[in-house]
């Protein structure tokens, strides 16, 4: 069972650096956004896994996606990445348990693309030492509710055809 789900997680890995590329690649930039501001697809998979495997399912996302940035892009982005991955698979894990009662897979896609971009927001302060660079979150967490809207939407309705493929049951 043990390399069943270290084969389940690697598969979800590729799948979440396969859809950043493509959201990278295939979307290009729009003037009016905020600078780096992606769809954030490859959150999906961090969503889904924490659902299905807890925080250390979703955490092994994180590290994947991190280590991809740190790996392809430096230091910087990998602990940029990692900053609102970790605050975003929190904030997953602590309101998946609430899923249906009072928090749909929609309020939990958004509040996983608020804590990202906080977690980004908070990153970038530390790396440049410039505290006003908070002032800019007022943007982001505009844009975090309509790309977590988008995501969260999206898990929505695929989470039901996804449920077939967690690790218990592969």
């Amino acid at each position: 069972m043990k390399s069943k789900k270290v084969a389940f997680y690697g598969i979800l890995g590729a799948l979440s650096l396969v859809l950043s590329f493509f959201e990278s690649v295939l979307i290009p930039a729009v003037p009016f956004l905020p600078p780096g501001a992606k769809l954030g697809l490859s959150n999906l998979v961090t969503m889904y896994a924490a659902s299905v495997g807890g925080f250390f399912g979703g955490m092994y996302i994180v590290l994947i996606k991190s280590a991809f940035a740190l790996v392809t892009r430096g230091v910087t982005a990998g602990f940029m990445s990692l900053a609102g991955g970790l605050l975003s698979c929190v904030a997953v894990c602590l309101l998946i348990k609430k899923e249906g009662k009072v928090f749909s897979f929609f309020g939990i896609g958004v509040a996983s693309a608020v804590m990202h971009n906080l977690g980004q927001l908070v990153a970038s302060c530390i790396i440049t030492g410039t505290p006003a660079l908070l002032g800019y979150g007022k943007y982001l967490m505009v844009f975090a509710l309509i790309t977590g809207s988008v995501t969260g939407t999206a898990l929505l309705l695929i989470m039901p055809r996804l449920k077939a493929f967690s690790p218990d049951r592969v």
